[in-house]
């Protein structure tokens, strides 16, 4: 009776791990879209010194509509920052900006970095004998770039 329950014990655990295993292989793809979508978007961010508005939403319908992402589609964040520590996403028109503050700009002078950081959460479940079990694992990752355009509305400061 004691083997019995042994192997059952044991045929339980290994089912458990298996499952587990199952779930950490579609890991893998997750968080390399993860990282291929921050990639692209410090590309963006290079390349104008900020995040345009309509960049940011077509990032974020990207990942809202990928497979494991749409489960928790309302946790995914996408925090784009200056070197002032402030916001770095702004209007896709840069007339807007003419008349503010170098301080109101979301982008800033050529050389300096630009933070572009993407958090998700992963739904890590298992189901046994048709209970599930759910935990949610919040995943980020984060590139520093430097942007490459020059404003003429900035003061370029030789340092």
């Amino acid at each position: 009776m004691q083997g019995v329950a042994k192997a059952l014990l044991i045929t339980i655990i290994v089912s458990i791990c298996i499952m587990l295993f199952t779930n950490l292989v579609f890991f893998f793809p997750w968080y390399m879209t993860l990282v291929v979508e921050t990639f692209n978007m410090s590309q963006i961010a290079a390349s104008d010194n900020y995040i345009k508005q309509s960049y940011y939403d077509d990032a974020m319908e990207r990942l809202s509509a990928r497979p494991i992402f749409r489960e928790k589609a309302e946790k995914i964040e996408i925090i784009v920052t200056n070197d002032s520590g402030g916001r770095a996403v702004g209007n896709d028109d840069e007339s807007y900006y003419e008349g503010l503050s170098e301080n109101q700009k979301p982008y800033r002078q050529r050389g300096k970095p630009v933070t572009v950081e993407i958090r998700a959460v992963y739904p890590l479940s298992i189901t046994l004998w048709g209970k599930e079990y759910e935990r949610e694992l919040p995943v980020s990752f984060s590139i520093t770039t430097t942007g490459l355009k020059h404003y003429k509305d900035l003061d370029y400061y030789f340092e």
